[in-house]
């Protein structure tokens, strides 16, 4: 096996379910984010680059999730809007069940803008710095402040106050593995 298939099978089978949570925090569709997964790992193993840390791979794959989620909005939401014409019931029976709040908080997701979005995710999912933020999505670090204030605005509209978000109070919790 070479070298790049025993990285890309240990990351799938260690990490994968938490690359498709966080790629579900983006875009809120199950079968969208399992997409964006396999686009993300394509390209990242697509590439001529030596590939042995695993946690350096995940870092690779997780920008590759942001941004083919980024790039792509325009064409998802284009679909989405003729996709009831031809896709089936996405509902499915099982025991799982979500919670209210989370329901809101997917809810509350779906009426930020892409940018927005993903500000969010990157600071209380992947619990990153406002620097941190700015590099990864290539903007200024007042640019990604802006993003998340209007994100905590609109937010609120759905969930009710979110006092201290911001300042590092982590209001907006998800289950990470």
């Amino acid at each position: 096996m070479a070298e790049w298939a025993g990285a890309l099978d240990t990351l799938v089978r260690e990490r994968g379910t938490a690359l498709t949570r966080y790629a579900y925090l983006l875009c809120s569709d199950a079968r969208e984010a399992e997409d964006l997964v396999q686009d993300a790992l394509v390209k990242t193993f697509s590439r001529s680059r030596s590939l042995r840390d695993p946690g350096a791979i995940e870092g690779y794959v997780r920008q590759a999730i942001l941004t083919t989620y980024l790039d792509g909005f325009r064409r998802r939401r284009r679909w989405a809007a003729i996709r009831h014409l031809t896709a089936r019931d996405e509902a499915r029976s099982g025991p799982e069940r979500t919670t209210p709040q989370r329901l809101d908080m997917m809810a509350a997701l779906d009426e930020l803008p892409p940018r927005e979005r993903a500000c969010v995710v990157l600071r209380f999912y992947e619990d990153l710095t406002v620097p941190e933020i700015a590099t990864r999505l290539d903007l200024a670090a007042g640019t990604v402040k802006r993003y998340l204030s209007d994100a905590m605005r609109r937010l609120e509209t759905h969930l009710g106050p979110l006092d201290g978000a911001l300042d590092g109070d982590v209001v907006l919790t998800v289950t990470r593995s």
